[in-house]
């Protein structure tokens, strides 16, 4: 008898102590004791140590958090995000708590899938703890490049493109990685992210992760989960006072005559304005924790911005910051916006795209000549109407620095023959520039879109061979500006599919610049040449707004109030893509360099000038 009750006892033992809830471990403390870092994918292969990141630790035991259902990343690039906040939080599941688990990317191809072979998968490798826990070794095996079953759950990486995808199973854990990458819709089933959500409806403990670098202000989806939610910033204490504080962009201090690989950045303190070195600072980021802006909300929201990386030097976000800030100096505000979504972890606002149109109609030039001494090349865009064309040609010189030369309409029934070869006429004529020299248009975008596109494009047939292209403008600011002509057409001529949005962004970047120099765009002021009040009223007419469909957020070009003309706008962003496709390098040169003009000789045309 007491053999057989010692027997049941010692079973008993057994089975609770297999049945027995693991004890409590964080995120965190599960990576510090059985992640390894794969020399693939990390500089610093080997055992983690968060203590080297020590701003993902709090963040990690958030999304470990049984309180916590939802847990928001809004941050700069290079702060280990994937590492940290992905491949730790799949490694924890699969080991100490499994569960059904998708994995968000931007698209299938190639990301879903690179994601899987380049970081999943040599995680699970090299890391002792998971490895075998997929079974590999047989065909049905459930282990595939985009599913992979475990004891307990299985782990599913989808595409946001991808609407079955993200409609075929149930998950407990969904970890959406880039989602302000991710399009408007998957397919015609409506927002990604709402999709994939769905999926978590049945499990009580569910858990989602948003992380991503922002992007425009106002078109962000981590912008507004992340403004949504408790808003905790990354705050580190001052090394001269002790005061914790964020670390922010305007207390960074840098010798603006001095920017080289040695020059050294300090940071000064918003509280005793003492200015210590970025290794001061760094050597307190041990003891740094995250200050909520609102402590009570149930979602747990968190920013970084590089500043506070261990992986990233002080120096090069200045010189990031430098070489960016130069270039919208010449109108070029792309290299800032990535500057300020990747280095600072914030969206980018739009500047104000209200142009004045009185502010250039007053800063007209007399030019003294037909065309001035620094243009390289003409081009020309003309906008096609049913009685009439709108033409504009635009002299080009270094660095894309521009001057308006001719605008003219040319009218007449487009189904008559004669305003065609008017148009002809006007695009055949030679300018004379100020050395003497005489230079014809090198390339025109003629505008096809509307009820005369079979006419453009056999006009065009002829005169490809002069640079002379249809054009049809496409929407949308993930419309490439220039593709890949087409020759879907009735005549096999190349046709252009101008992505016009990002074009008038270019075009309005360039009116903003306000010092002579590269991009910026000069008028004439001879009463001729069709650069009147009503030329800049056009020029002007639109303004980029927001708007919302199917309720999401983007941006697009709109007619402003009580305007109705958009005509020079069009045919100068035309111009502006002639030059594109031209693929002339305009780079500061002595005069021989210049692109040598050819002569031609003027012919008499009926032109109205647009009236000043």
């Amino acid at each position: 008898m007491k053999a057989m009750k010692a027997a049941t006892h010692d079973l008993f033992r057994r089975i609770f102590a297999i049945i027995k809830p693991p004890p409590n471990m964080t995120l965190s403390e599960w990576a510090d004791k059985f992640r390894y870092l794969s020399k693939k994918t990390s500089a610093e292969p080997g055992k983690w140590k968060t203590s080297k990141a020590p701003y993902q630790r709090e963040i990690m035991d958030a999304i470990s958090d049984i309180n916590t259902q939802k847990v928001i990343v809004m941050s700069a690039a290079q702060i280990g995000k994937t590492d940290g906040f992905i491949l730790n939080t799949c490694g924890y599941y699969m080991d100490y708590d499994p569960c059904p688990i998708m994995i968000l990317q931007p698209n299938a191809q190639p990301m879903a899938e690179s994601f899987s072979k380049d970081r999943l998968t040599p995680m699970l490798r090299d890391t002792p703890r998971l490895r075998g826990k997929v079974n590999s070794k047989t065909r049905n095996s459930g282990n595939t490049i985009l599913h992979k079953e475990f004891p307990g759950g299985y782990i599913v990486i989808v595409g946001a493109n991808s609407p079955a995808g993200l409609s075929s199973r149930p998950i407990r854990l969904l970890l959406a990685d880039e989602v302000d990458r991710y399009p408007p819709t998957a397919g015609k089933e409506g927002d990604p992210l709402l999709l994939a959500s769905k999926r978590l409806t049945t499990f009580w403990n569910k858990r989602e992760v948003y992380i991503s670098t922002p992007t425009i202000k106002g078109a962000s989806r981590i912008e507004v989960e992340y403004e949504n939610s408790t808003q905790e910033v990354w705050h580190v204490p001052c090394p001269a006072c002790g005061i914790y504080q964020p670390l922010v962009w305007a207390q960074v201090e840098f010798d603006r005559e001095n920017i080289s690989e040695r020059m050294e950045v300090f940071y000064k303190c918003e509280k005793c304005e003492v200015a210590r070195t970025e290794t001061e600072w760094k050597e307190l980021f041990t003891e740094g924790k995250f200050v909520a802006t609102y402590p009570k909300k149930p979602v747990r929201g968190f920013h970084l911005n590089a500043l506070a990386s261990l992986f990233v030097e002080w120096r090069d976000i200045v010189i990031k910051f430098i070489e960016a800030n130069e270039e919208k100096k010449k109108g070029n505000i792309e290299p800032l916006k990535v500057w300020t979504n990747t280095e600072m972890g914030q969206t980018w606002e739009e500047p104000g795209s209200d142009l004045d149109w009185e502010v250039f109609y007053n800063r007209r030039e007399k030019y003294n000549c037909e065309i001035p001494g620094d243009v390289m090349i003409l081009t020309a865009g003309i906008d096609t109407q049913d009685d009439r064309f709108e033409v504009e040609v635009v002299g080009w010189g270094a660095e894309k620095e521009s001057w308006g030369i001719q605008y003219a309409v040319i009218r007449g029934d487009l189904k008559q023959a004669q305003v065609w070869k008017d148009l002809d006429a006007f695009l055949s004529q030679t300018f004379t520039r100020e050395d003497g020299a005489k230079m014809h248009i090198a390339r025109a975008c003629i505008d096809a879109q509307g009820h005369f596109f079979n006419e453009v494009c056999a006009y065009c047939k002829t005169r490809v061979a002069r640079g002379i292209y249809p054009i049809r403008g496409v929407g949308g600011f993930d419309k490439p500006y220039i593709p890949r002509p087409s020759t879907n057409n009735r005549v096999k001529v190349p046709l252009f599919n101008l992505g016009v949005d990002t074009g008038k962004a270019l075009l309005y970047q360039s009116l903003g610049v306000e010092e002579e120099g590269a991009n910026y765009c000069h008028f004439p002021k001879e009463r001729d040449r069709g650069y009147g009040k009503d030329y800049f009223r056009g020029l002007t007419a639109e303004r980029m707004v927001l708007t919302y469909k199917r309720g999401k957020s983007f941006y697009i070009w709109k007619l402003k109030e009580g305007q109705r003309r958009n005509e020079p706008l069009d045919t100068r962003n035309y111009a502006q893509a002639a030059l594109e496709i031209s693929t002339v390098a305009l780079k500061k040169s002595d005069d021989s360099d210049a692109p040598a003009p050819q002569t031609g000789r003027k012919r008499g045309i009926r032109v109205l000038s647009n009236g000043v």
